[in-house]
């Protein structure tokens, strides 16, 4: 096996978002080297791998319950052990810090530290078990890595990476809650106090509305105050209206398949909001 065993460890979709975040808070100063951008993706991605394998290590209890995660390495009998996944992800922490505090800056560092931090230890360890504001709070992880990005060009405050985090911040409700009424019952299963588990789907699909036109409206604030163009601006239009027109129809009748559909438009939203950051600062420098 060598050392593909240890991939799922650190669910590599989720790190790759989070660093694709990072770089578009980095982008969003408007000036960066390559050398910046390698260090800040090494960094990033690092200690997002090492919150993830601290998530396998602290939740194999419940991830052998719930069907989609039974089969990850803890709860399925793989040959690692829970101490090899502890010491895992210390390890892939210190070394995030080490890489983003010599080759970057500190601020660089405080803020990836904050972000494995909420994740690890605020989310998994606090609230997942315990609240159903725990996405809320976890949220932040995402925030953290576009405020990394930032401050990797500009350790000092800048506020277009700061009006991005605000647009992940909300982002990540929108997109996890319609993820948790698509399995709402292995949620339940496990103990889990996801949101449509304690108030019921139909509740849920409205904070999911209410939430998203947050998220919209939040996004064409670096159109309005003047950081981003029109590019941005038609993006943040269009596929936002799109979000909450899939948000309403989830509202309207709240199964399944259309919850799994609207998890995938907020994928698609994120992808396509983050990427107009990208072409607009790009024609602003030609």
């Amino acid at each position: 096996m060598g050392i593909t065993k240890y991939l799922p460890l650190f669910k590599l979709r989720i790190c790759s978002l989070i660093t694709f975040s990072a770089i578009v808070g980095l982008i969003a100063t408007q000036g960066f080297s390559f050398r910046t951008l390698f260090f800040l993706i090494v960094a990033t991605m690092l200690a997002s791998m090492s919150a993830s394998a601290f998530n396998h290590y602290f939740d194999s209890d419940i991830d052998a319950i719930m069907k989609r995660t039974k089969k990850r390495p803890l709860p399925s009998g793989s040959v690692i052990s829970s101490k090899t996944v502890l010491t895992l992800a210390v390890s892939l922490f210190v070394l995030s810090i080490i890489v983003s505090f010599s080759t970057l800056n500190y601020m660089v560092a405080l803020h990836l530290t904050l972000g494995a931090f909420v994740y690890a230890i605020l989310y998994t360890v606090w609230l997942k078990r315990r609240s159903w504001i725990n996405i809320i709070i976890g949220g932040l992880a995402g925030s953290f890595a576009v405020l990394a990005g930032g401050a990797s060009a500009n350790p000092e405050f800048c506020m277009p990476p700061v009006l991005l985090a605000i647009v992940m911040f909300f982002w990540t409700p929108s997109h996890f809650w319609s993820f948790a009424i698509y399995h709402k019952e292995e949620y339940e299963k496990a103990g889990v106090p996801m949101l449509p588990v304690v108030v019921g789907d139909n509740k849920t699909a409205l904070y999911t509305l209410l939430n998203t036109i947050l998220l919209v409206g939040s996004s064409l604030l670096p159109y309005v105050l003047g950081y981003n163009g029109l590019v941005y601006l038609f993006a943040a239009v269009s596929v936002g209206a799109y979000f909450i027109w899939w948000n309403v129809k989830l509202l309207k009748n709240p199964e399944k398949n259309i919850a799994w559909k609207n998890f995938k438009i907020s994928m698609m939203y994120l992808g396509v909001l983050f990427t107009s950051v990208i072409i607009d600062m790009a024609l602003k420098s030609i």
